[in-house]
């Protein structure tokens, strides 16, 4: 009884520790080992030292699965090895990353393909340098897919900075180069050698002496010319002084003249006192002016006496002029009167020479 009681204890010891294993390795898993997930397949060309089995496949920080198997073919056409690296993707994840969540997990990674979404390697860490695949949209980028069309989807793959530097660097001919820095070496050597950089020394060497010569003859003249502008410098602060006070006095000369103009514009302006005075002046000659032209008409009382006045003198005149000839020729007459002896005809006739002989 004892043997049968201890057997079964170790029997269900044994039962009870099975299931705890399996539940540690479930937890442990995440409850990751019965989800589904997706295939994919990333060819490389170049090394991948530092990727393991198990390395994270993330996009931009989001662990989407791991690396499930790593191999290498060699592609005759291009005469290059390859090497494909499977990656198991979770499905619910790739779903959360497509535009909508009707399609599959294997139809959003294809439409994040056709998108732009590439792989590339990346560093997890400085010290151990181990690598992990970085998926993300690189559409600027050249993406190359080497693989043929399957079953697995295949994620294009893009070289790293640090890869495209090392495959340039590959790429030199070292050998060349260090022959194109001998070539320039040496072409440097015979110019350094050569009587061509011996005379431009001499040259430069003459030209410096002719320089420090140039340089002491202005350092002897300078003083001279800084006194000279000094002076000028004085003088013209002086013509400045002056015209400045010139321009003070044409200031007020032009203020004045403003006051004077101001004075003049309000003397002759229309309303002031003086342009009318001078107004009613012009009104009152205007008038004369046409009273005089009225009196000095022909058809004027004023004109047709002294018309009748200057007949009358001529006249007079005339009267006085034949007394004058009668007294000449008869000057007893002013003692006798007129006699009656002489004729009117006679008293005016032109005295003759025989008269005028008696008269002397």
């Amino acid at each position: 009884m004892k043997r049968r009681a201890s057997a079964t204890t170790i029997g269900l010891f044994v039962v009870v520790g099975l299931v705890l294993l399996v539940t540690g390795v479930i937890l442990a898993g995440g409850g990751r080992l019965f989800a589904h997930k997706e295939r994919v397949v990333m060819h490389f060309s170049g090394s991948i030292y530092g990727l393991q089995l198990g390395a994270p496949v993330v996009f931009r920080g989001v662990r989407l699965g791991s690396v499930s198997s790593i191999g290498l073919l060699y592609d005759k056409t291009k005469d290059d090895f390859l090497i494909p690296v499977v990656a198991e993707l979770e499905s619910a994840s790739i779903r959360g990353l497509a535009a909508s969540n009707n399609g599959d997990s294997g139809t959003a990674l294809a439409a994040l393909v056709d998108r732009g979404m590439t792989a590339q390697l990346s560093m997890q860490s400085l010290l151990t340098g181990q690598l992990y695949v970085d998926l993300d949209m690189r559409p600027q980028k050249t993406s190359v897919q080497r693989g043929k069309p399957g079953k697995i989807l295949e994620i294009p793959t893009t070289a790293t900075a640090i890869q495209n530097l090392k495959n340039q660097v590959d790429g030199l001919d070292f050998r060349r180069l260090f022959d194109d820095v001998s070539a320039i070496a040496a072409s440097a050597r015979t110019v350094v050698a050569g009587p061509q950089l011996k005379q431009a020394m001499d040259d430069l060497t003459a030209i410096t002496g002719h320089l420090r010569k140039l340089s002491e003859r202005l350092d002897k003249r300078f003083d001279p010319l800084l006194d000279t502008a000094s002076k000028a410098l004085v003088d013209a602060r002086s013509a400045a002084n002056r015209v400045g006070t010139a321009a003070d006095d044409v200031s007020g000369t032009a203020r004045r003249l403003s006051g004077t103009a101001d004075h003049v514009s309000a003397l002759v302006a229309p309303e002031s006192a003086v342009v009318q005075k001078l107004q009613r002046t012009m009104d009152d000659l205007a008038q004369m002016a046409g009273a005089l032209r009225q009196q000095a008409s022909d058809d004027s009382g004023l004109v047709q006496n002294a018309n009748q006045a200057l007949h009358d003198v001529s006249r007079a005149a005339r009267s006085m002029r034949e007394l004058a000839d009668l007294l000449e020729r008869h000057p007893e007459a002013l003692l006798r009167g007129r006699s009656a002896a002489v004729k009117p005809d006679e008293a005016f006739a032109e005295p003759t020479t025989e008269t005028q002989g008696a008269k002397r």
